[in-house]
Parts: C-alpha cells; structure tokens; sequence
C-alpha cells in the first residue's frame, strides 16, 4: 500500500485568508535578533560571536541569543499542526522590526545557515525560494493589525496563574488565537496588547518546549495526528 504523498502548508496570503477558519497565531516577541557591522560584513548579532562588542557597547549578553529563536522557529514550523495550515508565526524583535514567516519556510539547521537567511531578510526586507515564493518578510507595525479582529491575545509567563494548557485549549472559544512567545533568553515580555496571561508549568521552561506545549494543545483540539 503506497501512503499518500505529505501535502504543503495551507498558507493565507491575506488579512481575509488569514481571518477564515480557525488557525493558532503566535507572536514571537522580544526576539533577539538584529545585525551588527564588523569586519567581515555584517553579521547575526550573537553572543558566542560578538562578546567583546557587546562589552564595549555596555550590553546584557542575553540580549545577543538569536539562537533562542532559532530553536523557536524550528519547534513551530516542524509541527504537525503547522504541515496541517494551522499555523501562522510572527518575529516582532527588541528593535522594533516584524517579519511575517511564510508555514512553508524550511528553517536551515545549522545555526550559521539560520543567522544568513536572517541577515539576507533585515537587509532585503524578504526572502524568495528559488521558485519565486517569499518566505520571510519585513511588514508594518503594529502586530495586532495582522491578526484577525477580536482574536484573544494571551501572553506566556512564569508569573501567571499555572494552567493545564490542555484543558485551557480545550476551553478556548472555536475561534482563531493568538500566543505571544518570548524570543529572549531571559527576562519577562512586555506589550501592551495581551488580553490575558497564563504559565502552562510549575517550573521555568524555554521558549521551544513553551512553543511545543501549546501547539500539541492544538493538534489535539483540532484533532490533528
């Protein structure tokens, strides 16, 4: 018995697309991801890479974790509930850039690979596939204008009220949702547009199983194997 071939992401290309059917935003904010000059070029700004111009510069190190990001994206888009176009992600970074991620983006992973894709995006403002398709790119502020009117926006955080994340999903209105992430290695998100906030755990967590918890949630509300 032949199985059936495994089909691309249902992707929306609008703001109608997008506000059709129900789908789990997230928002990945705080992201610590922007470039720096330096002799070579310029470069993903990152810890490991530039410890000594964040010296000099009087900078947190935590500020310089692309790679928090970089694990992030390849938790969501690997998931079935992303395969399943039920996914729409979001990077809005600590320097006010936001890149629209297109469900159909193969994430490299080596971690060299991710830093040029994302220095190639904050430089040309987009990213196409060989065959014309735009993977990443730079879109206006604010965030709240790209996700569908009325959608609840609920923010992650330790602080919170622990939930279990599957009965909350469970819960949730039939009725697209949005989840903001933290992109950074440490420190608490703030923004001004959540409508509630929740912690799925008694114990701190990264931001990639933060990301898996919630869209396994999903793959089970939707019944999604």
């Amino acid at each position: 018995m032949s199985l059936p071939k495994r089909q691309a992401p249902r992707v929306a290309k609008t703001k109608a697309q997008m506000a059709r059917g129900q789908r789990l935003f997230v928002v990945i904010e705080a992201a610590c991801i922007e470039t720096v000059r330096t002799e070579r070029g310029y470069e993903l700004l990152s810890v490991d890479r530039h410890r000594n111009i964040l010296h000099k510069a009087g900078r947190d190190p935590a500020e310089a974790r692309p790679d928090v990001v970089h694990r992030l994206l390849l938790a969501l888009l690997d998931s079935p509930l992303n395969k399943a176009g039920k996914l729409q992600v979001f990077i809005h970074t600590q320097r006010n850039v936001l890149i629209y991620i297109n469900p159909v983006t193969r994430i490299p992973r080596t971690f060299n690979r991710f830093a040029s894709l994302m220095v190639q995006c904050l430089d040309k403002m987009k990213i196409r596939s060989p065959d014309g398709d735009e993977l990443m790119r730079v879109i206006k502020n604010p965030i709240t204008d790209h996700l569908p009117p009325g959608c609840m926006k609920i923010g992650t955080s330790h602080r919170a009220d622990t939930v279990d994340v599957q009965d909350f999903v469970m819960e949730l209105p039939d009725e697209s949702v949005a989840f903001i992430i933290g992109g950074l290695a440490k420190g608490k998100v703030e923004v001004d547009y959540l409508d509630t906030e929740i912690s799925i755990s008694e114990y701190p967590l990264s931001a990639s199983i933060v990301s898996a918890r919630i869209t396994g949630a999903f793959e089970r509300k939707f019944g999604i194997l």
